[in-house]
């Protein structure tokens, strides 16, 4: 059986390609991001703990390479933990404000035996695609900075 645009019915349907979200403004440095599906996040300047557009920016960069990493590894075993921090210099010079020296830090654990063991052996592999090819937050910020990647 196919849906209407062609596709078997037992494939989930294609991702489009297109993005957005919108930001509409609650009072002067306090906005709310809403994506397509209706979630929300509260973004300000910093001067309380809604996330700041840089963390925002930080955030995608560990959510998206997380999302690769975790598909690909949990196939094998469920972490016992999974944290990834992203850490960044925000620097002022003659480019303007920019970050550089880009830092994710993979820290996965994973339980003992085959499972676990199989985990662990293809996460150097996973981190580095991920990092090379698959992230798509990553790859857009690395066209103009050099990002590093770190297993702790």
């Amino acid at each position: 059986m196919s849906t209407e645009q062609g596709r078997p019915a037992d494939l989930p349907p294609e991702k489009p390609s297109h993005r957005s979200i919108s930001l509409g403004r609650r009072d002067k440095g306090h906005y709310t991001v809403t994506n397509p599906r209706g979630g929300t996040i509260p973004v300000s300047s910093g001067a309380n703990d809604d996330f700041t557009p840089v963390e925002l920016l930080l955030a995608g960069i560990a959510g998206c390479t997380s999302v690769d990493v975790d598909f690909l590894t949990a196939r094998r075993a469920e972490p016992e933990s999974f944290v990834v921090d992203v850490s960044a210099q925000k620097v002022a010079d003659e480019r303007g404000n920019h970050l550089q020296d880009i830092v994710v830090t993979f820290r996965i654990a994973y339980p003992e035996g085959d499972g676990g063991d199989a985990a662990r052996a293809i996460l150097p592999d996973i981190v580095q695609k991920s990092h090379d090819r698959l992230c798509t937050v990553s790859r857009t910020v690395m066209i103009g900075t050099d990002i590093s990647t770190v297993i702790a």
